[in-house]
C-alpha cells in the first residue's frame, strides 16, 4: 500500500517539475531491528518515483561501511539530500508528517543550490572558521519545527563547515534524554549550545557563531 496519497503524489510532481538540477537522495538502512527503515526506505522509492531528477542510493548500515564513512552516518534510518555535491543535509528517522515539507524543502534548496537566505545571514556565516554541527530534534506532529529544520539545512547548504541533522526525538529516544528534549523543536549546536523553538533566520545563526 502507498505511503503517499494521490493528492499528494500529485503535489510533489508539481514540485518536482521546477527542479533546476538532480538531486540524489541516499538512504541508510537496515534489514532488521530498525522500526521505521522499511517505511523511511518506502517513502523514497515512491519519492524517486515521481521525477527523473529524484535518484535514489540505498546501503545497509552494517555492511556498507565504506559509504557509512564518507557520509559519516551514525544512526538508522537516515537520509542524505545531495546535489552536485555533499551538502551536509541529513534526516535521521522517517520525515513524515510536518516533517515531509521538511525534506520537500531539502530537496529544492540542494537542486536549486540556492539556500534563500538573507545577505546578512550569509555575510555573517563568511566568518565561520570552524566545524558547525546542527542537531535539530523534532516530533513529527510540531507544526512549528519545519522553520528550524529547514533554517538548519539552509545554513548548511551555504556553508561548507555547516553540518544539519533532523531528528525525529521519538525514533531516538537516548539522544532526547541525552540532551534533554522536553519540547521541540530543539536545536542543539556543538554541544555547547542549544535553544527550544523556531528562531528568525539571524537569531539562529547568532546561536551558531557562538557555538
Amino acid at each position: 500500500m502507498p505511503l503517499l496519497s494521490e493528492r499528494i503524489r500529485e503535489h510533489v510532481k508539481e514540485v518536482f517539475k521546477t527542479l533546476p538540477s538532480p538531486i540524489k537522495l541516499v538512504l541508510f538502512t537496515q534489514e532488521f531491528e530498525c522500526e521505521f527503515c522499511a517505511d523511511t526506505r518506502q517513502l523514497v522509492e515512491e519519492l524517486s518515483q515521481l521525477s527523473d531528477k529524484v535518484k535514489l542510493e540505498v546501503y545497509d548500515f552494517v555492511s556498507d561501511v565504506d559509504k557509512v564513512e564518507k557520509y559519516e552516518v551514525d544512526k538508522i534510518p537516515a537520509i542524505v539530500v545531495e546535489g552536485e555535491k555533499d551538502y551536509g543535509i541529513r534526516f535521521y528517522g522517517l520525515p513524515g508528517g510536518y516533517e515531509f515539507n521538511s525534506l520537500l524543502h531539502a530537496i529544492k534548496i540542494v537542486s536549486s543550490k540556492d539556500s534563500g537566505l538573507s545577505q546578512d545571514s550569509r555575510n555573517m556565516l563568511k566568518s565561520l572558521t570552524k566545524p558547525v554541527h546542527i542537531q535539530v530534534f523534532v516530533t513529527l506532529t510540531c507544526p512549528y519545527c519545519p522553520m528550524a529544520v529547514e533554517t538548519a539545512h539552509k545554513l548548511a547548504l551555504e556553508s561548507d563547515l555547516v553540518r544539519a541533522d533532523m531528528i525525529d526525538a521519538t525514533e531516538f529516544p537516548h539522544l532526547a534524554n541525552k540532551y534533554q528534549v522536553f519540547a521541540v523543536p530543539k536545536v542543539v549546536i556543538n554541544d555547547k549550545i542549544s535553544f527550544e523553538g523556531a528562531l528568525p533566520e539571524l537569531s539562529f545563526i547568532r546561536h551558531v557563531l557562538r557555538a
